[in-house]
């Protein structure tokens, strides 16, 4: 893709969208300087959508929420991008794959453009590609991001890490669920939404909250923000415009206090020392010298002929 091809993209293409978003998963060098070239270009065009991340425990009907609440972005005039980030599946791509084809309704709509991750092994792994997929997305006129992590662990602070609004989906259930939640991740959330409260479960939906809302004032928050504790039901559709609200709130809110660009500015920043970190490690491993001594040095630590820090010392000494 060249640079007089960027107008499609720009107009909102969703054929040179995603052809760009090919050449930013592609793992072939000149394809990679292609993509970097892009982005470059896109930048001043991108920036100016609300990044939701999501993550939820199994069976918690994310995917149900996903379309119910794009469905519900779409009515309201807004353009819907569906991401993901699932480092655990470098085969499959993540669930996303069939979700897409259970996002039915919202699959076929043309305001929304649903991309599953692309397998991990590069510079970066998925996260890299999530981010540049979303400036691509921005620059094609997409209101909307929505930063699906279906991996465990590492993938909701990778997703928490590129997003504005971080959201943890949950199931009707009691207190007992906080315990399968890292303190982290409660920490990371700037909002709980407890899905599936409808029928039986609507009563004891609204008992978790209770017990969600004082667990939740429990962590201490420094930001401007307190996070919220929600009930839905992304089956019937009710509570979705609320959830929307939420988030809006929490926009208005965080342009108000100057408190949005500078998380931005500062994602920016932790993602450009990562980046380094991954370019040094790389950079390591494909020396010829640090290649050579690494079978007799890791023999070394192991026997504890050397120290670690002596071994990695002589390493990076290679580099310099």
């Amino acid at each position: 893709m060249n640079s007089f091809e960027l107008q499609p993209l720009l107009e909102g293409n969703r054929r040179a969208l995603a052809k760009a978003i090919t050449l930013v998963e592609s793992k072939r060098e000149s394809h990679r300087a292609q993509a970097q070239g892009i982005l470059e270009q896109v930048l001043p065009h991108s920036g100016n959508s609300i990044r939701i991340g999501i993550t939820g425990v199994p069976g918690v009907g994310k995917s149900t929420f996903i379309e119910a609440f794009g469905l519900y972005l779409i009515a309201q005039g807004k353009r819907v991008a569906v991401l993901a980030v699932d480092p655990s599946s470098p085969l499959a791509g993540g669930s996303i794959l069939g979700d897409k084809t259970r996002m039915e309704e919202l699959s076929r709509r043309e305001e929304a453009f649903i991309r599953p991750s692309p397998s991990e092994g590069t510079l970066g792994g998925v996260a890299q590609k999530t981010r540049e997929t979303m400036l691509l997305c921005e620059a094609a006129g997409y209101d909307v991001i929505l930063v699906e992590t279906v991996g465990v662990g590492q993938s909701e602070y990778q997703v928490a890490g590129m997003v504005d609004f971080f959201m943890v989906l949950m199931l009707p259930g009691g207190g007992d669920e906080l315990q399968g939640i890292k303190k982290g991740i409660m920490e990371l959330a700037d909002a709980l939404v407890i899905n599936k409260a409808d029928g039986d479960s609507e009563k004891l939906a609204q008992m978790t909250r209770g017990q969600y809302t004082s667990a939740m004032n429990l962590l201490r928050h420094t930001s401007f923000w307190t996070p919220r504790v929600m009930a839905c039901s992304a089956l019937q559709g009710t509570n979705i415009d609320s959830v929307w609200g939420m988030v809006l709130d929490y926009y208005f809110q965080a342009l108000e206090k100057g408190a949005f660009q500078s998380k931005r500015a500062r994602q920016n920043r932790d993602w450009m020392h990562q980046l380094v970190n991954e370019m040094l490690h790389m950079k390591l491993q494909q020396n010829p010298r640090v290649k050579e001594m690494l079978p007799l040095l890791e023999q070394q630590v192991e026997s504890q002929t050397t120290t670690a820090y002596a071994a990695a010392r002589q390493i990076i000494d290679e580099l310099w």
